[in-house]
This record gives structure tokens, sequence and C-alpha cells, in this order.
């Protein structure tokens, strides 16, 4: 299973999704669909303008997390 943890390197940043959204131009319900995990899939162009703005690596926001570790 795929974990997305946008909320806490946002939190980490003190940085609203409104302002990440401006910075990568990208809807507020995109990002908040990326958030919570509702979307399937996610393209390298937008993982790296939302790594480029929080500064961090795309392992900052993805984690995998097996069966067995739920």
């Amino acid at each position: 299973m795929i974990i997305i943890r946008l909320d806490r390197v946002l939190a980490d940043r003190k940085m609203q999704l409104s302002e990440l959204a401006e910075k990568v131009d990208i809807s507020i319900v995109n990002l908040s669909n990326l958030k919570t995990g509702k979307v399937k899939a996610i393209r390298f162009s937008t993982l790296n303008a939302i790594c480029k703005a929080l500064n961090c690596q795309p392992g900052d926001l993805i984690e995998y997390m097996g069966e067995e570790e739920k």
C-alpha cells in the first residue's frame, strides 16, 4: 500500500494547501485529493513541482507500507 505524506510535509514546512496550490499551479481540489489518498496516480511533472516547492524528496511524500505493517 502506498501512503501519501503530503500533510506531514506541509505541516513541517508550515505551509497551507492553498499556498502550495498557488506555487505549483495545481487546483486545491487536486492537491486535497492527493493529500487524502483519493488519487490512483501522480504525474512525475506534478511530483517534481511539489518537491521543488516544498524543498523535499519524493520519498518524503510517498511511503510504502506492506500489508503486514497496517
